[in-house]
């Protein structure tokens, strides 16, 4: 099959049209981070930068940290932003742009999440670190793929039932990560979680400011759900995205957490640059132990 040029959007370069780079820009390891001002807060710990390139809210760093070739991008925030960066880097490795073919070989991605959420058990502290091994979509996005074969349908409806989940809302969706990758980030200084994705910010994950929510008691719900001994940890705005399209897509994904709010004990971190900067040191570490000389 061969892609119209209104389906594979390439820009005047070649390059893909959102993320603006091109096949050869992209490494096999990607880190993904929300902010952009973060993706340098990345690349400072990469022993040489080969490429910086930028678009909108999407900027790029590839390079190499001991004989690791690496590119750190970031997404912005929300699924809607992962939708174009999952299937945009999936287009880098597995379509050939001058044919606009899908390639016979496969590149596999290591695709790795940094960022930051909210905890929503009151034992889980501030400036802590968390791998999200389960994630619930609570935003809809992988209801437009096929998809069902990666969901965790039995999780679903527990979930429902128990917060008596609106059905002219979107139904949430329960996606897993990447085992094998997640592997080599075990360490005593990260705990394992069930992430909850949400569609927004404020009102989605339970923030009162001026407008009345449908649910007060959401935040609540969602703390004292509890399926085979997982409970939901955190909140956040793109893991279930990352999780999903990556495992479609036949890529690996992890997403670790900087917790820098506590939402029922009301706190928010008092050094959140300093436990993130800890968190993209350690990632970094783990990254680079299986390629040292």
């Amino acid at each position: 099959m061969k892609f119209g040029s209104s389906e594979l959007i390439l820009n005047a370069d070649k390059s893909v049209y959102h993320l603006n780079i091109l096949p050869q820009d992209l490494a096999d390891t990607v880190i993904t981070v929300g902010d952009p001002d973060r993706v340098k807060l990345v690349s400072q710990y990469f022993d040489k930068i080969d490429l910086k390139k930028g678009k909108r809210e999407f900027l790029t760093h590839t390079g190499w940290i001991n004989n690791k070739r690496i590119t750190v991008i970031s997404t912005g925030v929300g699924t809607d932003n992962i939708d174009i960066v999952l299937n945009e880097l999936d287009a880098l490795a597995n379509i050939d742009f001058e044919t606009r073919t899908i390639k016979k070989v496969k590149r596999q991605l290591d695709i790795i999440r940094i960022g930051t959420s909210g905890a929503i058990q009151p034992d889980i502290p501030v400036d802590s670190f968390l791998m999200s091994e389960y994630a619930i979509g609570l935003d809809g996005l992988l209801h437009f793929y096929d998809s069902l074969h990666i969901q965790h349908p039995q999780i679903q409806q527990a979930f429902l039932k128990h917060t008596n989940w609106l059905k002219d809302k979107s139904t949430p969706y329960v996606v897993t990560y990447g085992k094998s990758l997640a592997q080599r980030f075990m360490s005593d200084k990260i705990q394992l979680g069930f992430t909850a994705t949400n569609v927004g910010f404020y009102g989605p994950q339970g923030r009162i400011l001026r407008l009345k929510l449908e649910d007060e008691n959401m935040n609540a719900k969602l703390a004292s759900f509890n399926y085979d001994d997982k409970r939901i940890t955190n909140l956040e705005m793109e893991t279930s995205g990352i999780y999903g399209l990556a495992k479609l897509l036949g890529h690996r994904a992890v997403s670790l957490n900087c917790i820098v709010a506590n939402r029922p004990n009301g706190k928010f971190s008092t050094r959140p640059d300093l436990a993130m900067d800890e968190l993209i040191k350690f990632t970094m570490t783990k990254i680079a132990e299986e390629f040292i000389d």
